[in-house]
């Protein structure tokens, strides 16, 4: 990259060079670290994978780990509105000046190794942490497990969140080979954390870990119980049975599978250790400062739920269901080609009052879905449906309706509305442009 590019180039040099080209292995992700001087052995990390409940899992272990006073790092993926959404130290995202001075040291390395878009990034994300001091690092797999750039890192506790089916041209077409390829993130004689509900899958992921030699291996479905979910108060409460004995639970973060994610990080916690113990009584304090936008984050009349295969919209479904919204509820849906729209469709029919089907701005041109096959899927499912393929007037047709918005479907989908409506999701408070 030439050194009189603005960041904003950069990024869409960036963009364009690696576009989707998704390459698995580590070996150009150890070549642009090593040339970094290993950054990633500077600090410890704490390593989640999963389906579903990545980010969620993530930014509750920051919020506990921030707790205790430290300095914690943040890398997950994709951003909502802005590509530095990626990367962040609590809570702080990277500023445009030490990005760009990242791009360009990696640049030209990455240009003779022919390194994609994630390696690049995590190579970034990885040298930022260790030249900002700081004292431990959350990182989220990209896409995978074993075979993920992120899988570099020798981790404190790896936690894989649950598996569903998605990514199945790359990680394998039936659950067991899906749960495979992620359980790939536990390493030898360190912890592992698995917080799958299904217990036949459970048992998948525990052999994996045994076989790559963790120990101890917590699953959370047997180890951490939880009962008495109600979703009231902009709250999500519960009483949960742990080893540090009975308590009641509250997480900002909406919905019931919301307590799997906030035990599967409380299992972490615990799994890391007496230096990271959190006190009982404490919890709750520390679970208040949990941030996550674009998971059922209520706006006025919008909700923002970047739901984007079958499992996650039958969470927002059963969300929608236990949290009721002003009537009528109108999803602004727009979805990836190589994502089970159908399946998406399917959950979120008896829920909403109507569709208005569209196709997300920031979307690849390469995986953009058919609007004209969804909207007809979604008549058959019985739901009166508007075909906008123009989100902007997509947006606006739902922006002049009554009742309650649900815009879901895509990261892409949800960062474009957020675009729109003038919408920061790295504030703490957000507010639209127009009610």
């Amino acid at each position: 990259m030439a050194l009189d590019l603005s960041y904003k180039e950069t990024i869409e040099r960036l963009f364009e060079r690696t576009g989707s080209r998704i390459a698995p292995g580590l070996e150009r992700t150890e070549q642009l670290l090593d040339a970094l001087g290993d950054p990633h052995r500077r600090y410890p990390s704490f390593h989640v994978a999963g389906t579903n409940g990545k980010g969620s899992t993530v930014a509750t272990l920051d919020a506990l780990l921030r707790f205790g006073g430290r300095r914690v790092a943040r890398y997950t993926s994709p951003h909502l509105v802005d590509f530095r959404e990626r990367i962040a130290i609590n809570g702080e995202i990277i500023s445009e000046e030490a990005l760009l001075a990242l791009l360009r040291r990696i640049e030209p390395l990455a240009e003779s190794i022919d390194a994609t878009f994630f390696e690049i990034t995590t190579a970034a994300a990885l040298a930022y942490f260790a030249e900002s001091g700081v004292d431990v690092a959350v990182v989220e797999t990209g896409l995978g497990g074993a075979l993920d750039s992120t899988n570099v890192l020798d981790p404190v506790v790896a936690t894989v969140t649950n598996i569903s089916l998605d990514h199945t041209e790359f990680l394998g077409k039936t659950l067991q080979s899906i749960a495979d390829e992620k359980g790939g993130i536990f390493k030898f004689g360190k912890p592992a954390v698995i917080a799958e509900p299904r217990l036949d899958i459970a048992k998948r992921l525990a052999q994996k870990a045994a076989d790559r030699g963790a120990t101890p291996i917590s699953v959370v479905r047997s180890d951490w119980r939880a009962w008495s979910v109600s979703l009231a108060g902009g709250m999500t409460s519960f009483t949960a049975a742990t080893p540090l004995g009975r308590t009641r639970l509250s997480t900002p973060l909406i919905g019931e599978h919301q307590v799997r994610n906030t035990m599967a990080a409380l299992a972490t916690i615990h799994a890391a250790g007496p230096e990271y113990a959190i006190k009982k009584e404490d919890i709750n304090r520390a679970l208040s400062s949990v941030t996550l936008p674009g998971r059922f984050q209520r706006v006025h009349n919008w909700i923002f739920d970047v739901a984007h295969n079958a499992a996650g919209a039958r969470a927002l479904a059963e969300t929608l269901a236990a949290r009721p919204s002003a009537p009528p509820v109108t999803v602004v849906l727009g979805v990836l080609k190589d994502k089970d729209w159908e399946g998406i469709i399917d959950e979120l029919a008896p829920v909403t009052s109507r569709f208005i089907i569209t196709q997300p701005l920031s979307a690849p041109p390469n995986r953009a879905w058919d609007p004209l096959l969804a909207a007809a899927h979604a008549n058959a499912c019985k739901v009166p449906v508007d075909l906008d393929p123009d989100f902007r007037i997509a947006m606006e047709r739902a922006q002049n309706l009554p009742g309650t918005k649900v815009v879901c479907g895509s990261f892409h989908t949800v960062g474009d509305a957020m675009r729109i409506l003038g919408i920061d999701p790295t504030a703490s408070a957000t507010r639209p442009k127009h009610d």
